[in-house]
Order: C-alpha cells, then sequence, then structure tokens
C-alpha cells in the first residue's frame, strides 16, 4: 500500500497529442487449471465460528419444507395409485419444490437480520474511515452512448473527490467497442470529460481485439497496468457509485487481509417503464432482504455478480485468470458468466469473497422492456450453462459449487416449470379422453380407480404460492416496522399497493419468461450460440411487428394450453387461468410493460429523493449532447480529436501473411479506387471502417481525399 498517487502523469503538451495511458506495470495470469486442485499459497479465509449452523439451518429448513410439501403431493396423486405420468409429476415437483423451499428459507434468514439490524458504521451520515490504499476504478464499455457513460463517471469523480480522498484513485475507461461511429464519440467525450473534472488521473485504453469480452479487457488491463495497485473496482457501463461507497469498501477490504473481493448490492434507479420500474421497485423492497439473507450464510464463500465490487488485484492475478472450456460453443470457448467462476477460484485460491448488503449507495440500471431483459437474459443463460463444466473442478468449495448449481437451475426451473404443467395437462386429458383400465392384467381384488384429491391439491397449491409470496410480505412488514424508510416509499398504503401490484404484473409476464426461458435453454442445448449484444437503455419502445413476431410462441402457448384445459373442463381452464392469461394476452403485456409509465405506484426512497451522486449523473445526462456524427466526418473536421486518436494507436504490428486484415486491404482499395472523401465515405462498411481506424496510415489516406 502507498499513501501517494505515483503513477506516472502525461507530459506536458498538447492534450490531444498525449497518450491516455499511465507507464505499463505488468502483473502476469496464468489460465487457471480446473482439472488440478492446486495448493493454496495462504491459509484460507477463515469462518465464522456460527456458520456451520447457518448454513446446516438453511438446508434443513429446505429439506423439512421440500419433504413435508412432497409427502403431501404423494397424498393428492396416490389415490388410487400411482401412474407413470403422475410419478413424474412427483418428481418434478420434488425438484421444484425444493428450488422454491431454499429461496424461502435464505430470505426468511434475511428478514430476522435486518430485523435486529441498527445503523452503524454504513449510515449515510456516520464517519468516513481513513484509507491509504491505491485504487484503480475500471469502466469496461462495449458500444456503449459515450455521453451518457461518461455523465455517470463524471458524477462518480465528482462525488468521491468531494471525500478528500481522490488522489488514491485512477480512472479507466477500457473500450471493446466495435462500431467506430462509437469508438472515436468515446474518444471526444473522454477528452471533455478529462478537461471537465481537471484531473490527468482519468486515462482511456481501447482494444481493437476484443478477445474474451468483458473478463478479457479486465485481463488484459491487470497484465499491462495491475502491478502499482492494490484494488480495483469494476464498474459496468449503467454502474453508479457514490464516493463514500466506494471508500468505505476500500476500507472494509483493507481491514480484512483475508478477503479477495467484498461485493456491494446495487439498487435499481432511474427506471422509466412499466416493467422496468416493476424490477426496480421490487428490487428495492425485496432485494435487501434476500442479500441480507444470503451473507448470513454465505460468510467468506460468497459470489460476484460481475460489478460495483472492489477486488485485490493480486490476488485475482494469481488465481481468477479464466480457462478456454473444450468443445465447440455455446458450451466451449471463453466462459460468459465469468464472474462466478473468478469467485469460486478466488475463494479455491483462500480468499474470501464477501458481500456487504447494508452498504448502500450502489446503483445499476434495467433492461427497459421484457424483450430487452429477454435478451440479456439469454446470454446470461448461456453463460449459467457452461457452468456444468466447471461444477466438476477440483479443489472448488462445495458453496462455489452450490452457487454454480444455483445459477443453472435458475435456468433450467424454467423448462421444468412447463414440463410440470403439460405433464398435469396431459393426466387431465388423459382421465377425460381415455378409457380407464379400472381391472388391470393379472390378479387384482379391486379395482384401480384413477383419481386425485382435489380438495388436498388446493392446500398444497395454496401451500407453494405461501412459500413464493411470504417472502415479499415479510419485506412489506420491515417497511411498515420502520417509519423512515416507510415515508420513503410514499406511506404503508402506497407501498402496500405497490406490493399487490409488483404481484400482479409479475404473475402476467412470469409465464411468457418461462416460455422465452425453455426456449434459451433447447436453443442452448442444441448448439446455438447467444453472441454478444449491445444491451439498448432507452425509453423500452418496441414495434408493433416486433412484438408480434417475439410475442408469437408464447401467445400460441396460451392457445394451445386454454384449448387442451376447456376440453376437459372448464374448472380445469379456471385452474391454469393464472398461467393461459399470462401466455394468451402476452402481445398487449409486453407492449403495455414497455411503455413509460408514472412513478407514483412503484415509487422508491431514490425517486423521492434521489442521492446527490444519481441527482448529479441525471443532470449531467440531461445536458448531454445527444447523437454523434459518422466517426470519419467527425475526424476530418476536429484535428484535436484526430491528433488525439492517432495518439491512442499501438505501434504498427510487423505484417505477416496469417495475420492480414481483410477488411483494411478491401477499405484501402476502396479508397484509393475513391476520387473523394465522400464517395470513400459512402462506400466504406462500418468494419471496413473500424480496420482503418486502426490503421494511422489508411486513415491518414481516406482524409486527406479533396
Amino acid at each position: 500500500m502507498g499513501t501517494l498517487n505515483t503513477a506516472p502523469r502525461p507530459v506536458a503538451g498538447d492534450i490531444a497529442t498525449q497518450r491516455f495511458l499511465p507507464r505499463e506495470s505488468p502483473l502476469p495470469m496464468a489460465p487457471a487449471d480446473l482439472g488440478k486442485k492446486g495448493v493454496p499459497d495462504r491459509v484460507p479465509a477463515p469462518a465464522a465460528p456460527a456458520m456451520a449452523w447457518r448454513r446446516g439451518l438453511i438446508l434443513l429448513a429446505t429439506t423439512a419444507l421440500t419433504g413435508a410439501g412432497g409427502y403431501e403431493m404423494y397424498r393428492v396423486l396416490e389415490v388410487g395409485g400411482v401412474t407413470v405420468l403422475e410419478a413424474m409429476v412427483l418428481a418434478l415437483f420434488l425438484v421444484l419444490l425444493a428450488w422454491v423451499a431454499f429461496s424461502f428459507a435464505s430470505a426468511l434468514a434475511g428478514f430476522f437480520v435486518l430485523l435486529a439490524h441498527r445503523s452503524g458504521t454504513f449510515a449515510p451520515d456516520a464517519e468516513l474511515p481513513a484509507i491509504a490504499s491505491r485504487t484503480a476504478m475500471l469502466l469496461p464499455t462495449y458500444n456503449e452512448d459515450p455521453h451518457q457513460l461518461t455523465a455517470r463517471l463524471r458524477a462518480i469523480i465528482e462525488s468521491l473527490e468531494a471525500t478528500n480522498h481522490g488522489e488514491l484513485f485512477d480512472w479507466y475507461v477500457l473500450s471493446d467497442s466495435t462500431d467506430p461511429d462509437i469508438w472515436v464519440a468515446e474518444e471526444k467525450a473522454l477528452l471533455a470529460l478529462r478537461q471537465a473534472v481537471a484531473t490527468s488521473r482519468l486515462y482511456y485504453r481501447h482494444r481493437a481485439d476484443n478477445t474474451a469480452r468483458k473478463a478479457g479487457n479486465i485481463s488484459e488491463w491487470i497484465t499491462r497496468f495491475g502491478g502499482i495497485y492494490d484494488f480495483m473496482i469494476v464498474l459496468d457501463a449503467d454502474s453508479l457509485m457514490s464516493g463514500q461507497t466506494i471508500v468505505r469498501l476500500v476500507h472494509a477490504i483493507e481491514t480484512n487481509p483475508a478477503a479477495g473481493l467484498v461485493q456491494s448490492l446495487p439498487l435499481i434507479v432511474n427506471a422509466r417503464s412499466l416493467f422496468s420500474r416493476v424490477q426496480q421497485f421490487a428490487g428495492r423492497l425485496y432485494g435487501p432482504m434476500i442479500a441480507a439473507g444470503v451473507a448470513w450464510w454465505h460468510g467468506s464463500e460468497g459470489n460476484y455478480w460481475g460489478h460495483n465490487a472492489i477486488i485485490r488485484v493480486k490476488a485475482f492475478a494469481e488465481a481468477a485468470a479464466l480457462p478456454q472450456l473444450r468443445g465447440p460453443k455455446p458450451f466451449g470457448g471463453h466462459i460468459l458468466s465469468h464472474d462466478f467462476v473468478e469467485a469460486a477460484l478466488m475463494r479455491r485460491a483462500g480468499w474470501g469473497i464477501y458481500m456487504l448488503p447494508m452498504l448502500g449507495g450502489s446503483y445499476e440500471e434495467v433492461p427497459p422492456s421484457l424483450l430487452d431483459f429477454a435478451a440479456r437474459d439469454r446470454r446470461w443463460c448461456q453463460g449459467n450453462l457452461q457452468h456444468l463444466a466447471v461444477v466438476p473442478a477440483r479443489g472448488l468449495h462445495w458453496l462455489s459449487r452450490l452457487h454454480f448449481m444455483v445459477g443453472i437451475g435458475a435456468y433450467l426451473t424454467a423448462p421444468l416449470w412447463l414440463l410440470f404443467l403439460l405433464l398435469g395437462m396431459l393426466i387431465s386429458l388423459q382421465a377425460r379422453f381415455v378409457r380407464p383400465e379400472y381391472f388391470p392384467k393379472g390378479f387384482s381384488l379391486f379395482p384401480t380407480w384413477p383419481a386425485q384429491d382435489p380438495v388436498l391439491a388446493i392446500w398444497v397449491f395454496v401451500a407453494t404460492m405461501g412459500l413464493l409470496l411470504l417472502p415479499k410480505l415479510l419485506s412489506l412488514l420491515l417497511v411498515w416496522m420502520r417509519g423512515s424508510e416507510r415515508r420513503q416509499f410514499g406511506g404503508a398504503l402506497r407501498t402496500s399497493a405497490g406490493v399487490f401490484a409488483e404481484i400482479v404484473v409479475s404473475a402476467l409476464m412470469a409465464p411468457v419468461m418461462m416460455i422465452f426461458q425453455s426456449i434459451a435453454v433447447v436453443e442452448i442445448l442444441s448448439g446455438r450460440d447467444a453472441g454478444w449484444q449491445t444491451q439498448r437503455r432507452d425509453d423500452g419502445t418496441v414495434e408493433r411487428r416486433e412484438l408480434y413476431r417475439k410475442y408469437g410462441v408464447p401467445t400460441l402457448c396460451g392457445v394451445a394450453m386454454a384449448a387442451s384445459a376447456y376440453a376437459v373442463s372448464l374448472p380445469l381452464l379456471l385452474w391454469m387461468s393464472p398461467v393461459i392469461v399470462g401466455l394468451l394476452f402476452a402481445v398487449p403485456i409486453g407492449a403495455v410493460t414497455a411503455r413509460p409509465a408514472s412513478g407514483k405506484l412503484f415509487a422508491t426512497p431514490e425517486d423521492r429523493e434521489p442521492p446527490p451522486v444519481l441527482r448529479r449523473a441525471n443532470e449531467l445526462s440531461a445536458s448531454a449532447d445527444v447523437g454523434f456524427r459518422p466517426a470519419l466526418l467527425e475526424l476530418r473536421a476536429d484535428p484535436a480529436l484526430l491528433a488525439f486518436h492517432l495518439a491512442q494507436l499501438p505501434p504498427p504490428r510487423a505484417a505477416r501473411p496469417d495475420m492480414i486484415d481483410a477488411n483494411l486491404a478491401v477499405g484501402r482499395a476502396k479508397v484509393d479506387a475513391s476520387e473523394t472523401f465522400e464517395e470513400a465515405a459512402e462506400h466504406l462498411s462500418s468494419r471496413e471502417v473500424f480496420s482503418i481506424l486502426n490503421d494511422g496510415s489508411g486513415l491518414s489516406t481516406v482524409l486527406q481525399k479533396r
């Protein structure tokens, strides 16, 4: 650790011709071997004395609830004997109930943790601790709006400078952008931001080859610059953190030498559409209780969500370099959901992974529509299913394996729920249309009556719904009991109405997400890769044609379920209506939830009284430029920006036959064949422009056209 920031500063001169990077300080990273157990080079982080019984309590509660529910479900089905289809339904029910019971037990633990919690170290008005370590703030970006990106970044920088600890932090924007217009707009925005915040500790690096995506982006930074830093805080493009929170994170990991990573709890902000407002309200109301429960029994074997966390740089470099998985995509290649694996590998090396659910001051945004959420979820689904290859890795802590299984289960439960529903309907159709075998082959004194216990079935259903809904009601109870928080949510009545409305809206959207996730699992199992798309962050508006195309499959599923249920009986149709209604009306539900919504019903404390860093970020975003010009036009019109762009390019590599850039070759040929700049710009594709932007001589050639 050091008390002064001694990172090399750019030399004096014209800012546009300076390279916005410090002198390199390499830190090696060797990919982890999942097949070798390895020996930790340090004593593993100590577990709290009570951690064993806490974990035992969670698992015991899960087992007891699953066993009790499974027994009652068996009683429902065993009237007249259990058929093959009924046995399959029972098996699926046990798996799904175990999932629900596990989540319930953890949330219930969080309720009691928050019930006993009193504001202390992390209270907003508590005195900030002293810190002395050097920390790098890393902001990876991929084709994001540069103006909104720098608005949030400036708000964080200003908030941290206000703590009087700003000299201990360096800022890196690590671009993987492949859109040439966005790339140049990033450079222009960074030039403006560096002048606005008047700091030389803001750096910018663009990768022409975004190998391994975000994980590769971070690893590349560590291998070039990580050697001089104690810690790094990794942000997402939509991340926002207050300066006080950042200082407290540094202090938390400074005072715990066994900690390799400390995760904050990001709260959702800036929601505008009905979909995002529901997600924001639910996350703000239920999230702290869920996180408190998880932290209570995870202890030093916590997890990592990929952003808004502080990491010990040398520990990460030594333990968390990701290997490539064997085989083709979607299961092989670079690991998509890298954060879970990085946390597990650090824990394998003996480092503790902690979470501070009460910290506050950590924020993120959410996709604006159900379709955008599903698109992001598709990528996460593939990443989590990739973990099937990581679960058997040698030397992992059993809780790390459990994290992987929970992540995998989050997606496999969707097709399992769908299969559970379909089998239940198939049993009903069989009873309605297939002639029963009252006297099966072989000797039997009594006939076999195909029947279930309908009254007991209702009670099993009510109990299962209780496990799903009770954590939400307990979160509401916590708000009722705390006057200040109750007022921040708008009072007990408005908060209660919000919970009821959230339950209804979420229940309508849940069947659609079940279909989307089931399709995603099937696609991945059949070998289809998700790719890497930019996340949309606007108001969520969806075109009508897109609505019909994307929601067509859920709607058809709803029609098929409704027809099948009605063919059996009207009561079965009514019984299935919570699922069928959401599917039949998928198109209007998708359209309505994507539209802007009033903040009165789903208001959160951050809506009513935005924290200073959020208010400042929104002010800067509102005043930011909208849109940007094509890259070549921008560089041609701004000599200072052109000089800056050329200064950021890495030195040219020696030409080799196996490293020829086809897009650059074609692009240069088009430029040579064009008589004017306008003609060349018109005929160059986006990929060709991107390659030319990476080639100083080629860029100079096209810009010098008359």
